[in-house]
């Protein structure tokens, strides 16, 4: 209720560390027990029961023999009662039996099974303890993951920009792709698991179709890094079309294509963005054949185009040089803002754009041609790093260039913050977000 927000459930202060991330326990909560997890600054996990007011909980890493690094995020494991992820800054993932003591020495381990940037460790121990299991993904901070809807894959993404997807019980990997430039900060699943969302520092929001495999789209609203991504999993389904009039033929602006799936952004540019997957984007006809330019060297983003803003162009699909076809015809110019009265689209005229002067934007990275080289100031991999090394996968599915896939423009984008936005979730009846004023706020659905 309104009037008892201002006292909290529970409060606690800690010393000498602070909390980074937080879950609670779904599956069980109720009036008997309300279990929450928090990871820590200096490597701990924390176990409270809120239900139980003098329970003290318990501490898993206490003496930091496991990882000594920041807890970047713990999860409740989907139906299960007793056991957890946590991520930490190390790169390194662990499983936890809440049950079960984290030992008195720093544990050993036996390789598992290994794969494509990744490795598997269990816990070589006579009695049991934790962690569980050890996951070692990929190179630099793993930044955040997440579990597929059905809760049989888990999908991390790593400072060094890569995507993997993994069958979480057979620890096998399941399909990878790269950022652009840069780490990638945040993942998300639509809720039929079919599709998954990373933003990162590539100032870029990325859609990857887990069963084909491929890149399917990619977002550019924001001029600075993408914090978080959530799926809007309220959006009403599409409508099914009149009779004698799915036949197949293209859209046109009096017939907007049907919207399949919402989701959102927010990012460190204060801005939260609101974006569309049509139907067209996701299952596209082929597209018409376009003369390439013989002067553009391999890996170069398309130039810049004379009347364009620094960054790329606010339009849905880019110009090409030359006066060429659009890099996505099939993205029709006109969109659905009949339900969005509330909220203004955007205006090229409004605003200038600034740029974020702590951090690298897309606009910056595109003139200079050779991206993979600049390592962001947050500690991204170089040009040089291991197999996925840019030089040798741009261009290919696991990094298709700018003009290979469809670039998307957010609905809505607006700037709802003083500081950069860290959380994102769409509830039945609002948007929630949180920044690191401290602030966390709920806004009405637009329409």
């Amino acid at each position: 209720q309104a009037l008892e927000l201002q006292r909290p459930i529970d409060k606690r202060v800690y010393k000498g560390t602070q909390p980074t991330c937080h879950d609670f326990q779904q599956f069980t909560a109720g009036a008997e027990t309300l279990a929450l997890l928090v990871g820590f600054s200096a490597g701990q996990v924390q176990y409270l029961d809120l239900a139980k007011k003098d329970s003290a909980g318990r501490l898993f890493n206490e003496e930091r023999l496991i990882d000594k690094s920041k807890v970047t995020l713990v999860k409740w494991l989907p139906d299960t009662e007793r056991l957890f992820l946590a991520s930490h800054a190390s790169g390194h993932l662990y499983l936890y039996d809440s049950e079960q003591p984290c030992g008195a020495t720093s544990p050993q381990y036996t390789l598992v099974t290994q794969g494509e940037g990744f490795r598997v460790f269990s816990c070589k121990s006579k009695t049991p303890r934790n962690p569980l299991l050890k996951w070692a993904v990929g190179s630099g901070p793993l930044n955040e993951f997440a579990f597929s809807p059905d809760g049989r894959s888990l999908a991390c993404v790593s400072q060094d920009g890569v995507l993997r997807v993994f069958h979480f019980s057979s620890m096998l990997l399941q399909g990878m792709m790269r950022s652009y430039f840069g780490g990638l900060l945040c993942v998300c699943w639509s809720p039929d698991g079919r599709y998954v969302v990373t933003g990162g520092e590539d100032d870029l929001v990325t859609v990857w179709s887990f069963a084909e495999g491929r890149v399917v789209a990619r977002g550019h609203g924001h001029k600075s890094w993408v914090n978080a991504v959530a799926f809007d999993p309220f959006t009403p389904p599409p409508p099914p079309p009149p009779d004698g009039q799915g036949d197949g033929q293209g859209d046109t602006p009096e017939d907007p294509p049907s919207v399949t799936y919402r989701f959102g952004s927010a990012g460190q540019d204060t801005q939260f963005c609101l974006w569309d997957l049509t139907e067209d984007v996701l299952d596209p006809r082929p597209p018409p054949p376009r003369a390439r330019p013989a002067a553009a060297a391999p890996g170069d983003p398309p130039p810049s185009v004379p009347g364009l803003p620094r960054s790329l162009s606010r339009s849905n699909s880019l110009p090409q040089p030359g006066g060429g076809p659009q890099i996505s015809p099939r993205v029709p110019p006109v969109l659905s803002a009949g339900r969005f009265a509330t909220l203004t689209l955007r205006d090229p005229r409004g605003i200038p754009e600034k740029e974020h002067k702590r951090y690298h934007s897309l606009g910056n990275i595109s003139r200079g041609g050779g991206s993979a080289e600049k390592a962001p100031p947050g500690g991204g991999p170089g040009g040089s790093r291991g197999s996925l090394d840019m030089g040798k996968v741009l261009g290919t599915a696991l990094c298709p260039r700018l003009h290979e896939v469809p670039l998307l423009e957010p609905l809505v984008c607006k700037k709802i913050a003083q500081e950069r936005l860290t959380v994102l979730l769409f509830l039945e009846d609002c948007i929630v977000t949180a920044c690191q004023e401290g602030l966390i706020c709920t806004w009405a659905r637009p329409g």
